[in-house]
């Protein structure tokens, strides 16, 4: 298979501060493309500007779960980029423990920020790419608890079935419109995802884990595909972690 070139192509990236959606910013840089990315915490994004390029990155401090939020993110991509090619909503959080054992706000901000604050940045994506009429992709990033529940993880694992049932639908009525959605389930991967909330930093688990790198690279083959195809739904694990 062919891969197409990014080279000059922008994509805008959401929970881009840390693990995967770091991971997404850094590949994509390296394949030629310019990023804005979005994320809580200023301090990270300004340095996550100075690591990668001014001239490749630009910045927005947001809150996915806000409309207005993702509007600016993407207003940025085109303000400073002049153009919109790819979406990768990455943000969410998540928190293991018995359905009982997490507070109304603990879950309401899961629920939230995992499902509005896909649902937003996609919004706000999709009328730039279909007005540019040159084809678009929209990948997210769900989880494998998104194709299989599992116990101390109900709510989180709803949150992620949404988003792959959101991502299935789109796909029926973007595709016909030039516009790729995917979804990447990936199993545990190494981050500051659950820490203090089921995880720790001393956990054995977290050293047989996907890396951040490995779920980025997925993005790029995925943006890399040929037009003529897409990819729905890809699942990975680690070689260590039972299915």
């Amino acid at each position: 298979m062919e891969q197409r070139s990014l080279e000059g192509e922008v994509a805008v990236i959401t929970g881009a501060t840390s693990g995967i959606g770091r991971a997404c910013a850094e590949a994509l840089v390296g394949a030629g493309m310019r990023v804005v990315c979005g994320g809580r915490r200023e301090e990270r994004l300004s340095e996550l500007r100075t690591t990668l390029g001014e001239h490749s990155v630009a910045t927005v401090k947001m809150d996915v779960r806000s409309p207005t939020d993702a509007t600016r993110l993407v207003e940025t991509a085109l303000s400073a980029f002049g153009r919109l090619d790819a979406l990768i909503a990455n943000a969410g959080v998540g928190a293991y423990g018995s359905i009982l054992d997490h507070s109304d706000d603990t879950l309401a901000t899961m629920i939230d920020t995992n499902v509005s604050g896909t649902v937003w940045p996609i919004r706000a994506a999709v009328p730039p790419m279909l007005e540019a009429g040159r084809g678009g992709d929209i990948v997210i990033v769900s989880s494998v608890a998104g194709l299989r529940g599992g116990a101390d993880e109900a709510v989180y694992a709803a949150t992620k079935f949404a988003q792959v049932g959101l991502a299935g639908a789109l796909d029926r009525e973007l595709a016909p419109r030039g516009i790729r959605v995917t979804t990447l389930c990936p199993a545990g991967t190494r981050t500051e995802f659950a820490m203090g909330k089921g995880r720790t930093p001393d956990m054995p688990a977290l050293a047989t884990m996907l890396d951040p790198k490995d779920v980025a690279g997925a993005a790029l083959t995925v943006l890399r595909q040929p037009r003529r195809m897409r990819t729905q739904l890809w699942s990975m694990w680690s070689m260590s972690e039972v299915g």
